[in-house]
């Protein structure tokens, strides 16, 4: 069996707890909501993303069993923050590791 595929994304933002928030609350209307010690996981179908806020960022940990399904955590969870920061230029930028 091999190791999940990861990817991570750091969004500069002056609000990174009320972007996670925004996010699960919209996202969990479909998937499950993890409260963690160290974030917010959003479980979806095909894999989960991790959002731990820091000061000035909002840090996205995507993790899934493979590319296409790894892609469709990044695409979900990316496209909808920035939707949501739109008015503040939010950007999400995905550094597979």
């Amino acid at each position: 069996m091999t190791a999940p595929l990861t990817a991570r994304a750091d969004v500069a933002t002056a609000a990174p707890e009320r972007y996670a928030k925004q996010l699960a609350s919209h996202l969990g209307r479909r998937s499950e909501i993890r409260e963690e010690a160290d974030g917010i996981r959003i479980v979806l179908a095909v894999g989960d993303c991790l959002l731990r806020a820091h000061e000035g960022n909002l840090e996205l940990l995507a993790t899934a069993p493979g590319p296409e399904e790894l892609e469709r955590v990044e695409q979900v969870v990316g496209s909808h923050l920035e939707r949501f920061g739109q008015r503040n230029e939010l950007q999400v930028v995905w550094q597979r590791g």
